[in-house]
């Protein structure tokens, strides 16, 4: 047998192996990978946010529509939806292997905007977020305070001003996800009774607080008051005997 001889000459075997090994290493820098085909389909990312409801009102007024309308695009296998009691809602939808994921992620966004008008007012302010991702995980990490010097809801809301942001810029990266992700809000509990009793609904309590939670421009420090008269605008057109010279406004 031709095994026979390896297994009777050790060194023979030893020298062939290291061969081996060696023209696997010389020519693995000259492999063409870029040439393969990709063997994970593109996947597209649709996030959209309903604050207050829960997962029964996110899956019939947001993730319903939005998948009767996604359903069907160019080049779709398949899509996968989830509804929180957060109020989040996430649909990934699949296409084939080859399939150009940006365009894809383009015609996932056109067809979100024909359902913008159904969708609640709510989901509108916050807006619908369509991302291209990959379908699996390239990395992850920790991170973490000395002593527990910083909170938990400090380090996510350091993560999302400083890091996320340049983690995204890193070429192949399409999302980065905070696991357990805490942001600094407010939250209000209402008195169903209370509210009965002054004839209050929820709605006229988040009215108020929008009326009250409002960046108001104070001006500018360092400038001159307005005066009390202002001058009468007048304007200046060229006669009709100078065709040539170009009209203009001047303000006094």
């Amino acid at each position: 047998m031709f095994s026979d001889a390896f297994i009777r000459r050790p060194i023979l075997a030893t020298v062939c192996s290291l061969v081996i090994i060696l023209g696997g290493a010389i020519c693995i820098p000259t492999l063409p990978i870029a040439r393969y085909p990709a063997l994970a389909p593109p996947s597209v990312s649709v996030t959209a946010f309903y604050t207050g409801a829960n997962a029964q009102a996110v899956e019939s007024a947001v993730t319903t529509p939005l998948e009767q309308v996604i359903n069907g695009v160019e080049g779709m296998t398949y899509m996968q939806s989830s509804s929180t009691n957060s109020g989040v809602s996430t649909i990934n939808v699949y296409f084939d292997i080859g399939r150009d994921s940006d365009l894809a992620a383009v015609d996932v966004q056109n067809r979100v905007n024909q359902t913008l008008g159904r969708l609640p007012a709510d989901v509108r302010t916050t807006g619908v977020t369509v991302t291209k991702q990959s379908a699996g995980f390239l990395g992850g990490l920790g991170f973490f305070s000395k002593g527990n010097r910083y909170s938990s809801q400090f380090i996510s809301n350091y993560l999302d001003l400083y890091v996320r942001d340049a983690i995204k810029r890193v070429p192949g990266v399409g999302n980065v996800i905070i696991f357990g992700e805490r942001k600094y809000a407010m939250r209000v509990w209402l008195d169903p009774a209370r509210l009965a009793a002054r004839g209050l609904t929820a709605s006229d309590v988040v009215g108020a607080l929008r009326e009250q939670n409002l960046q108001v421009a104070a001006g500018a420090l360092g400038t001159r008051p307005p005066t009390t008269s202002r001058a009468t605008p007048s304007a200046c057109a060229p006669s009709a005997a100078s065709p040539s010279r170009a009209s203009s406004t001047t303000w006094w």
